[in-house]
């Protein structure tokens, strides 16, 4: 597809549909439009847009229909996998203007929201009137909802309560020819027709730009605790995963970090934070479980935690931490979310979220570490293994450019092709954006891939949405 430059008549139409001041055109400006936090990647839009409204966006989308300009959505720029970057230049669209709360049904356990509301935001508006918004990705503090729905994003809280998508019921989105649609009902059931809302999930700004969404919210969980359990290898923790759910315990978190991951992110935070970090992580424990438990009764919560600490201590288990105090809750979960920007802070790298059936994590995790010795890299994994979603940072460390550049991504994709043996697949909740494009073919056949082209092409006739991302 040969797309069109925007030429200076075009910003003048831009500037007469949304404002002069909501036309970004000077580079160190666009600069920062042009880069996520996937790796050093780096691609400078021709224009940034910042529209306010539905019918903005529709008339810009109608513009670049047109005259087939590349245009290329953007949330809060917190992305892992390269997909809000303007490969092909041309617009960006912001949705930071996009900033309302519009509506907290408690009777109906509904809201409606803007897709530029950071997602804390969002999910502390609506605990205020004692409901819970579940879906809490590391980046909550500084990502869109409208990005987290586009990406289908999970987190911590995703084991019990599930990832985005389960919370959606119904979208207002832009298509890349300006007609507006709205994409389901604000019902709970609904066989109406081919479900476009669920399509649209995780649909990485490909289809649609999404300019209203409907969440549906759950009764707040009073209460919570929390264990901190360390294992003498990574192994041992993996193995113990499956059996605490075997065991009838559900978790509302169970994440997995290595004592690499802590010691690293320890660091970061009395640099960044200026907090010194008091729980152990002595060095006879390579891998540790951060599990817990939510709900309403004490008693239940108590029992529960003594399941889940009886089947720890069948493995290689260290003296298991409870968190006591609110104080320590805070610590544990602090280390756990800046895992991934200790990590960056320190090196640079290919920060990859695969996932597989629970069983077979023990398997996955064992050959990660021989494929980073045989390629020549380490590698720092953590993640949501509560559902076999697993992150992988590869570290470039001393790794020379060239090294980084062509060994490296066989490696991963050793990586990938190991993950899919293992009745898994190539992200859990990154996406694949441009970072995984080039192994999809190890996830999909060509079959899918072509189902998934056709579903584009009907959507987006011109290919000007986002080009270039999930797939050739």
């Amino acid at each position: 597809m040969a797309f069109a430059e925007v030429s200076t008549t075009i910003i003048q139409q831009f500037e007469g549909i949304i404002g002069p001041e909501n036309v970004i055109l000077d580079a160190e400006r666009r600069y920062i439009y042009s880069h996520d936090e996937t790796e050093d990647y780096s691609f400078l839009p021709d224009v940034v847009l910042k529209p306010g409204s539905t019918e903005e966006v529709s008339q810009l989308m109608k513009l670049c229909h047109a005259h087939t300009i590349p245009v290329t959505p953007r949330g809060g720029g917190t992305g892992l996998s390269g997909g809000a970057l303007p490969i092909q230049h041309g617009v960006v669209l912001s949705m930071e203007r996009f900033t309302k709360i519009l509506t907290i049904d408690e009777l109906n356990l509904q809201a409606t929201v803007e897709p530029g509301v950071i997602t804390q935001v969002f999910q502390d508006a609506v605990k205020e009137k004692g409901l819970f918004y579940p879906p809490d990705p590391a980046s909550r503090g500084s990502c869109f909802i409208g990005g987290n729905v586009s990406e289908n994003s999970g987190g911590p809280k995703a084991v019990k309560y599930g990832v985005t998508r389960d919370y959606v019921l119904n979208l207002e989105v832009v298509l890349p020819t300006g007609d507006i649609i709205w994409t389901g009902a604000n019902v709970l059931k609904n066989s109406t027709g081919y479900n476009l809302t669920q399509l649209m999930c995780g649909s990485e700004g490909t289809l649609g730009i999404i300019t209203k969404i409907v969440f549906k919210l759950r009764g707040l969980p009073q209460k919570s605790v929390l264990l901190l359990i360390p294992f003498v290898t990574n192994e041992e923790a993996c193995k113990a995963i499956a059996e605490i759910f075997r065991a009838g315990v559900q978790p509302s978190g169970l994440e997995f970090f290595e004592r690499e991951a802590a010691l690293k992110t320890i660091d970061y935070c009395e640099k960044v934070y200026g907090t010194k970090v008091t729980t152990p992580f002595p060095s006879s424990m390579d891998a540790y479980l951060l599990c817990e438990l939510d709900g309403n009764d004490d008693e239940v919560l108590m029992r529960d935690a003594e399941k889940v600490m009886g089947v720890a201590e069948r493995f290689k288990v260290g003296e298991i931490l409870f968190a006591e105090t609110s104080a320590q809750k805070e610590e544990l979960w602090k280390i756990r979310e800046n895992i991934s920007p200790a990590v960056n802070a320190y090196t640079l790298t290919r920060a990859e979220d695969v996932v597989v059936p629970r069983g077979n994590l023990p398997t996955l995790i064992v050959g990660i570490k021989e494929i980073g010795r045989k390629y020549g890299f380490n590698s720092v994994c953590y993640g949501h293994i509560g559902d076999g979603n697993l992150h992988i940072n590869v570290m470039k460390e001393s790794i020379s450019d060239e090294h980084w550049n062509t060994t490296i991504p066989e490696g991963i994709g050793k990586i990938f092709q190991l993950t899919v043996t293992l009745g898994g697949t190539l992200s859990g909740e990154h996406g694949i954006g441009i970072a995984k494009k080039p192994y999809m073919p190890i996830a999909m056949g060509e079959a899918n891939l072509n189902l998934m082209r056709g579903i584009k092409k009907v959507f987006d006739p011109k290919g000007i949405l986002n080009p270039g991302k999930i797939f050739s």
